[in-house]
């Protein structure tokens, strides 16, 4: 009699087209809403981050780099920023909440691997709805507590300092910085046609970055949609509105050396960005074919400005959620960038 009820439910399922697919599991698999409980139940005993990480790779500080791509000092530097933000307090419904070391190491493997939500559930022992609320809340907190530190106010600079170093570095005088942009490969995001397609024929945000000679991200503009240019992103932003308008704050113009030309201090970017009195870019190849002078120019800044290619190179090898679709919401998408950038693993190579 029992079966013939679990029958005609099922039946009647089936033909109720709004029905949700969850609901008709829970007959036909009566323990799969327990089963599911107790993994996620057991995350204080069987989790990565009490049997894995703390039982392993804090021993081993190769293997938790490996894991983790920072080292234990900066993951530790990292959570004094954050733990007070991250940590929640015990309560009836909540007898022993997630950690907020917990909530960094799944950010920071997500963030070091790009791993899907439900690959992270399945070895944190947490729901993956619920890792997509960690994961965006403690990226909010990491951008409010890294920018201020490892992004610099332009108008502190020594600009005459990076002006030196690139001349050094790079044998191009009087460049303070180089200019491109990363697109950020992404999963279209609903309902937004072609904005995001770009030129390469995948969907993308633009990351607009000026890096000095040191590859550290000295000003940056995040979350410009695909299909735009290089160029008009930059007019529209606001580094480029002060570029443009003489507010950004060049070191006053000086002679070349082994000369007494006087020319303004630049940026150099590739052939997508307009000539101005404060950018400069490469001659055409046309312009150049029969010119040895343009040519050796050309060699000279070019070399200069790869220190942007090196810089988003470092980023994608360090990071490795950039070696896919990121898979996350746009807003969500811009905190994850901005925070990579500025994280003590990228800012060692500025030292």
């Amino acid at each position: 009699m029992c079966v013939v009820n679990n029958n005609k439910i099922i039946l009647d399922l089936l033909e109720e087209e709004e029905e949700e697919d969850q609901l008709l599991f829970s007959y036909l698999l009566p323990n799969k809403r327990k089963s599911t409980n107790i993994l996620f139940k057991n995350r204080e005993f069987e989790g990565f981050f009490e049997i894995l990480i703390n039982r392993h790779l804090l021993e081993n500080e190769t293997k938790f780099r490996e894991f983790f791509r920072i080292n234990y000092e900066q993951f530790n530097f990292i959570l004094s920023l954050v733990e007070f933000e991250l940590t929640k307090e015990p309560s009836n419904r909540v007898k022993n909440p997630i950690s907020a070391a917990e909530k960094l190491a799944i950010t920071l493997r997500y963030m070091a691997t790009g791993e899907s939500f439900r690959s992270l559930s399945f070895g944190f022992r947490v729901s993956h709805s619920y890792i997509s609320i960690i994961i965006k809340q403690t990226l909010t907190v990491l951008k409010s507590k890294l920018v201020p530190i490892f992004m610099p106010n332009p108008n502190t600079i020594d600009f005459k300092t990076k002006a030196a170093e690139f001349s050094c570095k790079w044998n191009f005088p009087n460049c303070i910085l180089a200019i491109d942009g990363k697109h950020i490969r992404i999963r279209s995001p609903s309902n937004s046609g072609s904005l995001f397609h770009n030129y390469k024929d995948f969907f993308s945000i633009v990351l607009l970055a000026m890096v000095d000679a040191n590859y550290k991200f000295i000003v940056v503009d995040i979350g410009s949609y695909g299909k735009e240019g290089d160029s008009g992103i930059f007019l529209k932003s606001i580094m480029g509105k002060q570029v443009l308008d003489g507010s950004f704050c060049f070191p006053e113009d000086s002679v070349l050396p082994g000369s007494d030309i006087v020319v303004p201090h630049v940026i150099v970017g590739d052939e997508a960005f307009r000539l101005h009195n404060h950018i400069m870019k490469p001659y055409t190849r046309k312009a150049s074919k029969n010119d040895i002078t343009k040519k050796i120019f050309n060699y000279r800044l070019s070399r200069a400005r790869r220190v942007t290619e090196n810089a988003f190179g470092l980023l994608s090898q360090i990071f490795r959620v950039f070696y896919q679709p990121v898979n996350i919401e746009t807003s969500t998408c811009y905190l994850l960038i901005i925070s990579l950038l500025y994280t003590p693993s990228i800012n060692k190579y500025s030292q």
